[in-house]
């Protein structure tokens, strides 16, 4: 049914919470995990000074939480395959999700509530809006939040 499931990442609990029912999916559909970081360049270009050592941190933060998708699907005998893109969020994951025929994304979701989820908006929401292929969204336990 699956055979390309994505994953995208920040390195964040909610994150975590994902990254366990994507690697569960792939290896109960002997599919290939993809892990994916997305490093929204935009909300960096107004820094003149600067711009280029933030989005270097944020390109090892990538590589990081990346690698620990790659290692967490290895420890499950899951292949996976990791990439690390600029651009708005939700676009790059749309994007990725056409240019390797992914068929699945699993997502974590942070549980905002109240006005935050209204201002603040939501890359989950939107890829879940605006995907061609389904979306199994993942909220992270309460005891993520707790911590």
């Amino acid at each position: 049914m699956y055979s390309e499931i994505l994953v995208p990442t920040d390195g964040s609990p909610a994150s975590d919470a994902a990254i366990d029912h994507a690697i569960d999916l792939a290896n109960q559909y002997d599919a290939r995990l993809h892990a994916l970081y997305v490093i929204d360049g935009s909300a960096y270009s107004s820094l003149e000074a600067g711009a280029e050592i933030v989005v270097e941190a944020l390109e090892a933060e990538g590589e990081e939480a990346t690698r620990r998708v790659a290692d967490a699907a290895a420890d499950a005998g899951v292949e996976c395959v990791t990439a690390i893109e600029t651009g708005t969020a939700y676009r790059s994951i749309r994007d990725y999700v056409d240019e390797h025929a992914v068929d699945m994304i699993v997502m974590g979701t942070h549980g905002r509530k109240g006005l935050d989820r209204y201002l603040l908006g939501s890359v989950t929401e939107r890829v879940v809006r605006t995907a061609d292929v389904p979306v199994l969204t993942v909220r992270q336990s309460s005891e993520s939040n707790d911590a």
